[in-house]
């Protein structure tokens, strides 16, 4: 469910690090030259008129502008197939109209990212972020792997709407990390802000959507594409759905692989802790993390929390097991879950529980060991018994990164073909 494994984030490349190098002072550069239309963006935040409904756009930053040469260095230096590069990108931070879980209004933020070049009128890639828990992990804010897929369909030539989700990049408050309903509610809202931003950029939307995601976000994707489905918005019709590596079912294969071994220790233990913490504020997991969590961890583990500390420093203060992380009685609980728990799992299971009338692909790896294929095979079942067939695309021995890395360019040529069809 991660945007990038932990053992990753511990031990980054020197390569990688030169390319955040590249990519910040690319954007210093940017920030202190760019112009677009004043009325709409211009550096640093910008009030934007607009109404006060959902999805109403309160201001767009500029946050970076690129090269089509600058973003394939960028591409390729993360190890990603640079090969459908077209365009450079202009990337802008919108400040939007949204709700919380509890439906009162508040504020999110996200990335518009447009190609510099192509067709006036965009087609629209909705990407959906991973999990993150630093808010400076996400899209708007991002230096490394929260800006790979919004510059990859971006750079092929359409616009791409990326959410930071509640809480995270200069949201306010904590990130109900997990909660499906808030993270679409939050997804349709930026498609909203962002249709406005485009048009005042110059660079007005189609209405054509196309859906995807990685990890948690490929199951907020499948999520939003129902309610595109559905008719959320009149203004956007749903083309097509290619999310990677969704924990489609937490019940039925996450949950189960994470007790077995199928999920390695050191991702289980940060995906159990933030989980239960953040499901405990929408739902009653447990009355004291004592309930729930040994000593000492009990003591401290919500503070971990807060969107300020990194991964790197939340599994430091963390046990190398979900069974050295939890009390007993709750690891057991997690065998049979009840109450609470049980209403936490079930209110992110059943995305894949529908009829797309678009096409379907659901990239994954047998070699994933943070999200188990698992989750991948189980939402194709559920899809087929809706009569819909969506092909499962494995991609090997790939860790859980690398499955996105795989996709993420197949994803943008099938997406040109669908578009070309």
């Amino acid at each position: 469910m991660t945007h990038t494994t932990t053992s990753t984030r511990l031990r980054p490349s020197a390569q990688r690090r030169r390319v955040r190098r590249c990519l910040a002072a690319a954007t210093a550069v940017v920030l202190a030259s760019l112009t677009v239309a004043p009325a709409v963006a211009a550096p640093g935040p910008h009030p934007v008129q607009q109404s006060a409904g959902r999805g109403a756009l309160l201001g767009v930053t500029p946050v970076a502008d690129l090269s089509r040469s600058e973003v394939a260095a960028f591409l390729k230096g993360a190890d990603i197939d640079p090969a459908t590069v077209r365009h450079g990108v202009r990337a802008y931070r919108l400040t939007y109209r949204t709700l919380t879980p509890g439906g009162e209004p508040t504020t999110a933020t996200g990335l518009l990212v447009l190609p510099r070049g192509g067709e006036r009128r965009l087609d629209l890639v909705a990407d959906t972020h991973g999990t993150m828990v630093h808010r400076d992990y996400a899209p708007s804010v991002a230096t490394d792997f929260g800006l790979f897929a919004p510059y990859l369909h971006a750079a092929a030539g359409r616009a791409v709407a990326a959410p930071d989700y509640l809480g995270l990049g200069k949201g306010p408050g904590l990130h109900p990390y997990m909660d499906t309903t808030s993270a679409v509610s939050a997804s349709l809202d930026m498609l909203r802000a962002s249709r406005t931003a485009s048009r005042a950029l110059g660079r007005p939307l189609t209405g054509d959507v196309y859906g995807t995601g990685f990890s948690q976000g490929g199951q907020v994707a499948m999520a939003l594409g129902r309610e595109l489905a559905r008719g959320a918005d009149r203004h956007f019709r749903l083309r097509a759905l290619a999310p990677v590596a969704g924990p489609y079912d937490l019940r039925g294969a996450e949950v189960p692989a994470l007790l077995d071994g199928r999920v390695n220790d050191i991702s289980g233990v940060f995906y159990m802790s933030y989980f239960l913490t953040a499901q405990n504020r929408l739902h009653p997991v447990y009355a004291d993390p004592a309930d729930a969590f040994r000593q000492p961890y009990a003591a401290y583990v919500e503070q971990l929390f807060d969107t300020r500390h990194t991964e790197e420093d939340i599994v430091t203060k963390l046990p190398g097991s979900v069974k050295e992380l939890l009390t007993d009685g709750f690891y057991e609980r997690l065998r049979h879950p009840d109450g609470g728990l049980l209403a936490a799992l079930k209110a992110q299971d059943g995305t894949c529980d529908w009829k797309p009338g678009v096409p379907v692909r659901l990239h994954t790896a047998s070699g994933d060991t943070d999200v188990p294929i698992a989750n991948s095979v189980n939402c194709a079942a559920d899809l087929a018994r809706n009569g819909v067939q969506a092909r499962v695309v494995d991609h090997g021995k790939a860790d859980h990164n690398g499955s996105f890395k795989l996709a993420g360019p197949q994803i943008v040529r099938w997406f040109d073909m669908l578009a070309h069809s």
